[in-house]
């Protein structure tokens, strides 16, 4: 005769090993529907960006038939990048910097853009360079420089399931889903703006203008508008 107790061990072996394949199997059914639904969005998204840039086309061509200016949208977001260290800083500023999450030189963030954030970003105006980030811009950095805030920790965003479980709640499940967000200044902005990691970037290639002059005359700092675009590239 078996033991009582070798019997009651291989039953118990045998529901741990069924509840873990169930368990698997669950898991992984899950990952494929995401994948499936990621693949959905990510089109979709395309067909609204595409239908977005027809629409502007066509409101340019039909303003310069009319004989009239297309005033192009103000932007919504921004991408601001930390060009100064610690020395010489204002209690103010070094506030300011601490709310933008600017702590260190080289850090890169996007910043909704409206009264108070503009105040912000004026006053801390010759420790930062800033402009407006394209659509392949964002997604590039997110791709290339984007990390998740996961229990304050700096995790890479290297599966969509880091992002499903820290912001799945508000219907961001993948990275496109991220990219989106961040893009059209959704609803969630605020959430995936604040679990996406401050960007570290590298010095620019070719070394930024002179520090100590704004951009507009031929220095580092201040606004840049578009031509952020190109930093960026150079700082990636």
């Amino acid at each position: 005769m078996i033991p009582e107790n070798i019997v009651k061990k291989s039953a118990r072996a045998a529901k741990l090993l069924a509840a873990n394949k169930a368990a698997r199997d669950a898991s992984k059914k899950h990952r494929a529907e995401q994948r499936v639904a990621a693949a959905k969005n990510a089109e979709r998204y395309a067909q609204e960006y595409a239908k977005a840039e027809s629409d502007a086309i066509k409101a340019r061509r039909d303003a310069k038939a009319a004989g009239n200016f297309y005033v192009e949208p103000q932007a919504k977001i921004a991408f601001v990048i930390r060009i100064r260290g610690i020395n010489k800083l204002s209690p103010k500023q070094k506030k300011i910097m601490q709310l933008l999450r600017l702590r260190q030189i080289h850090n890169g963030v996007f910043v909704k853009l409206n009264k108070a954030t503009w105040n912000m970003i004026r006053r801390v105006d010759p420790l930062v360079t800033y402009g407006f980030p394209s659509r392949q811009t964002v997604s590039k950095l997110i791709y290339a420089r984007g990390y998740g805030k996961v229990n304050r920790s700096r995790i890479p965003l290297s599966d969509n399931s880091i992002i499903d479980k820290e912001l799945g709640s508000s219907g961001i499940s993948c990275i496109e889903d991220l990219i989106h967000e961040i893009w059209t200044v959704g609803p969630n902005f605020k959430k995936a703006n604040n679990f996406l990691w401050p960007f570290k970037l590298s010095s620019p290639l070719g070394g930024f203008e002179k520090k100590r002059d704004p951009f507009m005359i031929d220095g580092a700092w201040g606004p840049r508008d578009e031509k952020i675009n190109e930093l960026i590239n150079r700082m990636m």
